[in-house]
């Protein structure tokens, strides 16, 4: 039997992963081939505004595609969409519809109302999320690139979007979509885990160690450095467990459980309000009374929390129930 952990299926089970869409690579480099799937009418168009989602629906929300057609009656170009992929076939693309002005194009509102995708994302399938993550972290590297890095002239999309290019021929340099790589890490010691909040959060909020990897170093070394620096904390044994697209605003979580000893927590860098080691009993104790809320099932810590929990015992943390959050 092989007892070798399946980071693949962990990684599908994190909230923006379903990698249903074909990117179509090699074709979206063809602009005839790219033009033929903007004429499709099948083909979708996700709305980005101000980095917001647009979404219809108020007892059973849902994302709000629109067709080339509606774009054409709100007076925005097409021509200016980024190609996403396709799904059997169906084209489709993203559009943000940002004005200078910061107003919503006129008439929009007849398809829909714009939302955070953080908040909707818990209200939709897995394969939505993920299109509509992807669509709102490429507008927002279009939106930060609209010039080149190098001599400053504007950039031109190609590629469908996926490169942009600089428009002054003398530099001519290619930009790429850029993600930043951050790590996210379940700290295990004995039966317990080390839990944390900042002071943004809910009330009650816990979760896991997390903090952006830095140039220079490995990502097992940013694991070590970030829960050193937030608690004082040395850990070992640093294990890969999975992955998460994290769209707020273009991240990639590296999810990380490692094995500490129990010592004494030291906030050290100021970002965390509280930090405390929970063993499995404290933490059914403490969200079952209300005292504690984990993140969101949607957030890779979450899963890293339920996977430690599960591990050991015959209680699974889908089956705690707390007054702060309802039954499924």
């Amino acid at each position: 039997m092989n007892d070798t952990p399946n980071n693949f299926k962990r990684s599908s089970l994190n909230g923006f992963s379903a990698s249903f869409i074909d990117r179509a690579h090699n074709r979206r480099k063809d602009d005839e081939w790219l033009r033929e799937r903007l004429r499709d009418p099948s083909a979708l168009f996700v709305s980005v505004w101000q980095s917001n989602l647009l979404f219809a629906g108020d007892a059973a929300p849902h994302p709000a595609f629109l067709s080339r057609d509606d774009l054409a009656r709100l007076g925005v170009d097409a021509g200016s969409s980024i190609f996403l992929g396709l799904e059997g076939g169906r084209p489709y693309f993203a559009v943000d519809v940002t004005r200078s002005d910061s107003k919503l194009p006129p008439g929009i509102s007849q398809f829909g109302e714009f939302k955070d995708l953080r908040a909707m994302s818990p209200l939709l399938d897995s394969k939505d999320a993920a299109l509509l993550a992807y669509a709102k972290t490429i507008t927002h590297w279009h939106g930060g690139n609209r010039f080149c890095g190098y001599c400053g002239s504007p950039t031109v999309a190609a590629s469908g979007g996926h490169v942009l290019v600089c428009s002054n021929e003398e530099c001519a340099k290619e930009h790429f979509p850029r993600t930043d790589p951050a790590i996210i890490v379940l700290v295990a010691s004995g039966d317990s885990c080390l839990l944390a909040r900042q002071a943004i959060w809910p009330k009650f909020r816990y979760s896991v160690v997390a903090g952006f990897v830095e140039p220079g170093e490995n990502v097992e070394d940013a694991v070590a450095r970030e829960v050193f620096e937030e608690t004082g904390i040395r850990v070992r044994e640093i294990s890969y467990h999975s992955s998460q697209p994290w769209p707020f605003p273009c991240s990639i979580m590296l999810g990380y459980t490692a094995r500490a000893e129990r010592g004494r927590i030291s906030l050290r860098d100021r970002e965390l309000e509280d930090a405390m080691w929970f063993s499995r009993s404290e933490l059914t104790e403490a969200f079952e009374q209300g005292k504690l809320l984990l993140p969101p099932k949607v957030a890779i810590a979450f899963h890293l929390i339920e996977d430690w929990f599960d591990s050991e015992g015959t209680i699974r943390l889908k089956d705690l129930h707390s007054p702060l959050v309802p039954p499924p």
